[in-house]
């Protein structure tokens, strides 16, 4: 089928350029992604998932900082959490750096895919499919940063703690420490799938085959690291006891 572009488009024509297949691989991957997150963060409480898990050792790791002097070793864990965040920041903006150039030269791109498929499309087509991956690599980028910030915030509250035990402060402000702990792990985790589901994305640059395929496959992956991995293993022993667990 031909079609015949002009300085505009209407919004209804751009959906006849993409395949019924194209649309359900698109949607498919984009509620695997939401999906999983509600499914990790809310699972049935007989079989937590790791990120309930890591959460419930976030708030034993604030319990014992009250008690700990000195508290080095938890000011540079915390700092620790916040690079990790933002290194991972910064690769997201300079992925949405490149996405957007690529996006302005959408024609070089639409000839090298041609070469690999052998298939022929528009280049707005091209442009459609690097719009959908940026929308990856956005969420990211945004998750991090909000990540990065509530480990600062968490830093402030661990610094509000009260040296003395026996204050009546100490543990409800560590409390509160942890809480923010959690929610920034929670948007960091959050970031890192919107990076593995983004890479699954740019097999729709292939066809839409590829990016069903991509998508499931990634899926799985992360279900086996969130309920099936040999951390989660050890995290849900009832010892601390694992000098003799197998790595």
């Amino acid at each position: 089928m031909a079609f015949a572009y002009g300085a505009s488009m209407p919004t209804h024509d751009l959906f006849q350029l993409l395949d019924l297949l194209d649309i359900v691989a698109a949607l498919t991957i984009l509620v695997l992604w939401q999906g999983f997150d509600v499914v990790a963060e809310h699972p049935p409480k007989t079989y937590p998932s790791t990120t309930i898990l890591m959460a419930r050792y976030r708030r034993a790791w604030l319990r014992e900082f009250v008690t700990r002097d000195p508290r080095i070793f938890d000011a540079q864990l915390i700092s620790n959490l916040r690079q990790g965040a933002s290194f991972y920041a910064s690769a997201c903006m300079i992925a949405v750096g490149g996405a957007v150039a690529l996006i302005g030269n959408a024609d070089l791109l639409s000839g090298v895919a041609e070469d690999l498929t052998l298939e022929s499309a528009p280049t707005i087509v091209w442009e459609i499919k690097l719009i959908f991956m940026l929308i990856f690599a956005v969420n990211a980028f945004l998750k991090f940063v909000w990540s990065h910030r509530l480990f600062g915030y968490c830093a402030v509250l661990m610094a509000a703690v009260p040296n003395d035990i026996d204050h009546p402060l100490a543990y409800p402000r560590a409390a509160k420490a942890a809480e923010i702990n959690i929610t920034a792990a929670r948007s960091y985790t959050r970031g890192l799938r919107a990076i593995y589901f983004g890479i699954a994305s740019a097999a729709w640059l292939i066809n839409a085959e590829a990016l069903l395929f991509a998508a499931l496959f990634t899926t799985l992956v992360v279900i086996r690291r969130e309920f099936a991995s040999q951390s989660r293993a050890v995290l849900l022993s009832d010892t601390d006891d694992v000098a003799n667990t197998d790595t």
